[in-house]
């Protein structure tokens, strides 16, 4: 009797304990914060969307002031309220993510030096001391034993800032001095600052509310650069500035009147020519200007027209061009200086119908090409009198091959990057002539790791239309794949931004975990052609979700995983990505990690205040058009969410962020835990200091990538 007794006291406590665990995501969501819901009236085309949430959104006048009105009162106590609920639930994991941050920083050299860049007499690099979240910026004269040269001692600059970005940094022709652009906000809005190279002294010249980048010319005191509209943040001016003249006195260049249009101004290869690019999805214009004469008149190289794109270089008397005119993948042309039109280009690269031509760089004796071939990236090399022609070969199934950092023109020698799922970042010097290679420089993974120690593999979903979809993953040799098998999905999917099989260190966070990752090559990308990108854009849109849903479905069909062990993460575009599978197939997902998501797509494409609004339209479409707004209402995240159940959640923003609104993540969150009828856990992080990027700090970015980790493993009852 006491025997039996014992038996049904052990189901019982079984039981118990068992209910306990199944509720407790219950419980703790019982203490989630519940939004107030404002009803307001959204009406255009005879439709009405009600936005219960609209009263979320503070101005940036409203965020700056230093005497917060009761709206933004309301909505700061908000966020805080839901960063205290992430905290509280999340807090038995906070000994797991300590060990996650403390793991995928352990694996960062702590001493570490980037590969030197030589330019014009100097070699000029970065290095970090250890633990250091900043970077030192230095240089050298290239002569051997020359003394180490600190441009800007970064932890210095940085001390006392939530955030800190230095951005672009240009050196004058004579190397005295160097024109730098910082950013202490996160909104990308920067002050140009001037430095005396050789006595350090701070030139009183200031330049604010710029895009970050300052172009010299030849006469070492004239540089020409980018204001922002300070609403939108579009790029919408460019002005020359001569040192030892105030802002105002600065004489306005160009002005891009056309709101769908950027402009930036930058300095070709060959440093002969300064040029001011305007651009938006569809079309490009390019004006020019000798960079010997500052102050002559800019002339223009092609006018802009509808659906023609245009990158422009210059060699010897002409300006090389890679061009869509008559070539949907892209072409190389070349054009007199003087006479640049488009009745000029003669083809130089022709047009294939399956390959990508992605990008070109000039050397005096040679002609790089980077292309995609069957989704993959390659480098080719040809002589200029087409007597030698090849491609580099790389030994990955999946993989990432780039040149970069070529500034020197005359020489035998390309500098390319080389990765692969399995391959830390690899920095090459490879010599065109004789066909061989050193690598100079390989990304140090401490803490014994092996890449023999890892599987990667390249397959093909098939989309709903029939479409071959690729598929990149990787996971940890000897793990047993199956329906247990935690598996991570990642994609991007909008701009025609291709998602490379790149490596990364704090991914094996995961993979030695037994997680398999991989990655969807979805339509909206360029990874096949530039078809791709056109399939995946505006009415085309929704090819993106489903391709993501149907690699979801192969991967499970595979054996690789099944839905109660599926996850799924997006960032920004891809975030809009993770609002849409949610709505479209919210079953086949354990856990979405959506990080600063774009998911109110109609209410900010019809708001041309919001900064990037107006210059997206070709991505999105306009929805002041019926038709585009009746398709972008039908898979906008915000405006699709039902009461239905919904997978567990963790949802990322920033308070600053200038890309996406933190409202748009905050509006979605409130209206999903409205409307699910799950007990699933649904969080939001909030970072109240920095914007769409996260923190600056080399290391301090990482304790959200522990966060993201921590969630899903403690979905999978992974603890340690």
């Amino acid at each position: 009797m006491k025997k039996i007794y014992f038996l049904l006291l052990l189901i019982v406590v079984s039981a118990c304990e068992t209910n306990e665990k199944q509720n407790g995501v219950s419980n703790i969501n019982d203490e989630a914060p519940i939004a107030k819901k404002t009803p307001k009236e959204l009406i255009i085309h005879g439709d009405t969307r009600i936005d219960d949430y609209f009263w979320l959104r503070l101005s940036d006048a409203q965020k700056e002031s230093k005497n917060p009105d009761a709206q933004t009162q309301d909505v700061l106590a908000y966020l805080n309220a839901e960063n205290d609920y992430l905290h509280k639930a999340m807090s038995h994991t906070d000994a797991f993510q300590d060990t996650l941050y403390n793991e995928i920083i352990g694996r960062i050299e702590k001493e570490d030096q980037s590969v030197p860049v030589n330019d014009n007499g100097y070699s000029y690099y970065t290095r970090f001391e250890a633990g250091s979240e900043y970077a030192l910026y230095c240089r050298k004269k290239i002569e051997t034993d020359t003394e180490e040269q600190i441009i800007f001692n970064g932890p210095e600059m940085a001390e006392g800032f939530p955030y800190y970005g230095i951005g672009s940094q240009n050196v004058s022709p004579n190397n005295q001095l160097m024109a730098y652009a910082i950013d202490t906000i996160s909104r990308r809005q920067y002050t140009i600052y001037f430095k005396n190279l050789e006595t350090g002294e701070l030139l009183p010249d200031k330049l604010s509310n710029t895009g970050g980048n300052a172009v010299w010319a030849n006469d070492n005191k004239t540089v020409f650069y980018a204001t922002q509209d300070p609403e939108t943040l579009r790029h919408n001016k460019i002005y020359k500035h001569v040192l030892g003249t105030d802002q105002f006195q600065d004489e306005l260049i160009f002005e891009e009147t056309d709101e769908t249009f950027n402009c930036n101004v930058f300095k070709t290869k060959s440093k002969d020519y300064l040029m001011i690019v305007s651009s938006q999805t569809l079309s490009t214009e390019y004006r020019f200007l000798n960079a010997n004469t500052p102050n002559a008149e800019w002339e223009i190289l092609q006018p802009r027209e509808r659906d023609l794109l245009y990158y422009a270089d210059h060699y010897n008397d002409d300006f090389y061009i890679r061009t869509n005119l008559n070539a949907t993948n892209f072409k190389l042309v070349k054009a007199p200086i003087q006479t640049s039109t488009k009745d000029n280009w003669q083809d130089v690269i022709p047009h294939r119908n399956n390959v990508l031509l992605q990008d070109f760089d000039l050397f005096k004796n040679y002609l790089v090409l980077s292309e995609r071939l069957n989704g993959l990236t390659t480098i080719r090399v040809k002589t200029w009198d087409d007597s030698t022609d090849y491609y580099i070969d790389f030994k990955d199934a999946a993989y990432l091959a780039y040149p970069t950092s070529n500034l020197d023109f005359d020489t035998d020698k390309l500098r390319y990057n080389y990765t692969s799922l399995t391959t830390p970042y690899s920095t090459y010097e490879y010599n065109m002539n004789t066909k061989g290679q050193k690598l100079l420089k390989q990304q140090a993974i401490l803490g014994g790791f092996s890449s023999n120690d890892y599987v990667s593999e390249r397959l093909d979903a098939t989309a709903t239309d029939g479409t071959k979809i690729p598929v990149s993953l990787v996971y940890k040799k000897g793990i047993a794949l199956g329906a247990e098998t935690p598996l991570l999905l990642y994609a991007y999917g909008s701009y025609g931004n291709s998602t490379e099989p790149t490596f990364s260190s704090d991914r094996l966070s995961l993979l030695d975990r037994g997680f398999v990752f991989a990655i969807a090559h979805v339509r909206g990308g360029q990874e096949m052609g530039r078809e791709w990108y056109e399939n995946g854009k505006l009415l085309n849109k929704k090819n993106t979700f489903t391709d993501f849903i149907n690699v979801g479905e192969y991967l499970v069909a595979k054996g690789y995983t099944s839905p109660k062990h599926l996850y799924a993460l997006g960032g920004s575009a891809g975030g809009l990505l993770m609002g849409a599978i949610i709505n479209m197939k919210p079953e086949l997902w354990n856990g979405v990690v959506a990080a600063v998501p774009f998911v109110d797509v109609v209410s900010t494409m019809l708001d041309e205040t919001i900064p990037l609004t107006t210059f997206e339209f070709d991505e999105w479409g306009n929805p002041k058009d019926a038709t585009y707004y009746n398709y972008i209402k039908s898979y906008s995240p915000y405006d699709n969410v039902e009461a239905k159940a919904y997978p567990n959640m963790l949802i990322t923003t920033g308070y600053w962020d200038s890309q996406v609104q933190y409202w748009e993540p905050a509006k979605w969150l409130a209206k999903l835990r409205a409307l699910k009828t799950d007990n699933n856990l649904l969080v939001m992080d909030c970072n109240m200091e920095t914007g769409h990027g996260g923190a600056s700090g080399r290391f301090e970015r990482y304790k959200r990538t522990a966060l993201y980790y921590a969630f899903i493993m403690d979905l999978e009852g992974i603890e340690k």
